[in-house]
């Protein structure tokens, strides 16, 4: 019988390899505000998206393209927390986000408008916007008959009011404050989106086709509040059907195709790109 050692198992020796999705998450360079490494999403026997990876820079306005079919909204949806990734690791902050409820993810920063607007439809503008800011006491019994506590509520709801009208002005609808939500026209209930976005003070906003349906004159509108807020350092990734809008504003495109990231890069080089006009045009080239 053999005296010979026998060999230490393979996780004693600290030689176990990473997964494909590990040694992604780990060479992805940490400090930006979204990072998608893998993701894949699958829906029975179909894969909507098939281990995208793609990062946004802090303070761009970073636009998510591709035919449609390629993914982009499921994307958005697992970024969000509305549909859970079925694979990949999603890190927002450094942090970890992948699995978490919507709520949670909002809670941290991140927070959407969608391409059909979700606002509040019997209640006002104005109210809308006020619901939107986070961890607000709220009235309660006790605060009713504990006069600090109610002197706090009023403080602060006065804040958020006044936090409401100042963002109701900057979007430019401060006219239609009083005006039930569900009144309003596409366009408008496009800028209330964004505006009550806006009051939970997010680090960076997921727009889903946020000009879809609107007139030119609102558009032209929707897209100076968004240049304003990156120039003020906000963080924007952009799902939008209108390359021209694409190309004239965004600082780095990426392009999605059959559920994968065929593309990254500036305007020039994504219009240049064989593939993403093949893609596009379903002919070779």
């Amino acid at each position: 019988m053999s005296d010979a050692p026998t060999a230490a198992p393979p996780e004693e020796l600290g030689e176990v390899e990473d997964s494909p999705t590990e040694q992604a998450a780990q060479e992805t360079p940490p400090g930006l505000p979204l990072r998608v490494n893998n993701l894949k999403k699958e829906f029975g026997g179909i894969t909507a998206v098939d281990g995208a990876s793609f990062q946004v820079e802090e303070g761009t306005l970073t636009g998510l393209i591709g035919p449609n079919g390629a993914g982009k909204s499921t994307t958005f949806n697992c970024i969000t927390g509305v549909h859970k990734a079925t694979s990949g690791h999603i890190h927002f902050k450094d942090e970890e986000i992948t699995g978490l409820e919507p709520y949670e993810i909002a809670q941290k920063g991140l927070v959407r408008t969608f391409q059909i607007a979700r606002e509040l439809e019997e209640m006002t503008v104005l109210e809308n916007l006020m619901l939107a800011p986070k961890n607000q006491r709220g009235e309660a019994i006790w605060r009713s008959v504990t006069p600090g506590a109610r002197r706090g509520v009023i403080a602060e709801e006065k804040d958020v009011r006044k936090r409401a009208w100042e963002t109701l002005e900057f979007f430019e609808i401060d006219h239609l404050a009083h005006e039930y939500a569900g009144g309003l026209s596409g366009g408008q209930r496009k800028l209330l989106e964004m505006a009550r976005a806006l009051m939970t003070d997010p680090e960076m906003v997921l727009l889903d086709e946020p000009l879809a349906g609107v007139n030119p004159t609102l558009e032209e509108k929707i897209l100076d509040r968004i240049h304003e807020l990156r120039e003020q350092g906000q963080t924007f990734l952009l799902v939008e059907h209108d390359m021209d809008v694409i190309m004239n504003n965004c600082e780095h495109i990426i392009v999605m195709h059959q559920g994968q990231v065929l593309a990254e890069g500036t305007a020039e080089d994504i219009r240049d790109n064989d593939q993403v006009i093949e893609a596009y045009l379903g002919e070779d080239i």
